[in-house]
């Protein structure tokens, strides 16, 4: 990987930004995985959805994003689009155990 101050062209740009996003989707895809793997720990749909540690998470990725410089609201709003996802398959997985 360059750093974007070594990329000569907007080619080289382009590159980079779809190897860090394929490396996003892969890390997307394992957080995935843990996520169906918590399903044979929840006892209720309740504690699939928990509404408390889905705002607890959702203010700590706000922190993170402010640490790291990015938009807080942005953020949020993949996150909560992201998880809303996956509780809906996570429930998929506790339902059929």
């Amino acid at each position: 990987m360059k750093d974007p101050d070594e990329c000569a062209n907007i080619h080289e740009v382009r590159e980079e930004i779809d190897i860090i996003d394929r490396e996003v989707i892969e890390a997307l895809s394992k957080r995935f995985q843990y996520v169906i793997a918590a399903a044979r720990f929840k006892t209720s749909e309740a504690s699939v959805k928990s509404f408390d540690r889905f705002h607890d998470m959702l203010q700590k990725r706000r922190e993170w994003a402010q640490e790291s410089g990015l938009n807080p609201d942005v953020v949020e709003n993949i996150y909560r689009d992201l998880v809303n996802y996956y509780i809906e398959e996570e429930l998929k997985h506790y339902k059929s155990k």
